[in-house]
């Protein structure tokens, strides 16, 4: 599992991104267990991911920030990266960040994905 906290704050929230190889939603729902396993995980406001098997099949979870889990699909799709899901969390600062929100969630991905890539 790769994990690089402290990706981005925004008025109080702070963005975390973690993500690993994956083959089916067996996998992906382990992953996420495993990932809130640490305490501070699983008492993030969200934890919204995204992953494109390689038989095409999308699959998402927005954990109640509605839209997130399609933008990191659409990277994922972009970057041609499949059988790997990527996690997004947010701790909740207090503030809303309307559309800004996608923006940092698409901060941590491009943080992830060039991390990846070394």
């Amino acid at each position: 599992m790769l994990q690089i906290t402290n990706v981005v704050s925004d008025r109080g929230s702070k963005y975390a991104v973690s993500g690993g190889p994956v083959a089916d939603r067996k996998e992906v729902d382990a992953f996420l267990k495993v990932l809130k396993k640490e305490r501070k995980f699983a008492k993030a406001t969200h934890n919204t991911w995204a992953v494109l098997l390689s038989d095409g099949t999308p699959l998402k979870g927005d954990d109640g920030e509605s839209g997130a889990g399609m933008v990191i699909l659409r990277m994922l799709e972009r970057e041609g990266l499949k059988d790997h899901i990527v996690v997004v969390t947010r701790w909740y600062g207090g503030v809303k960040l309307g559309g800004d929100r996608f923006r940092r969630v698409q901060d941590c991905v491009r943080a992830y994905l060039e991390e990846r890539a070394g």
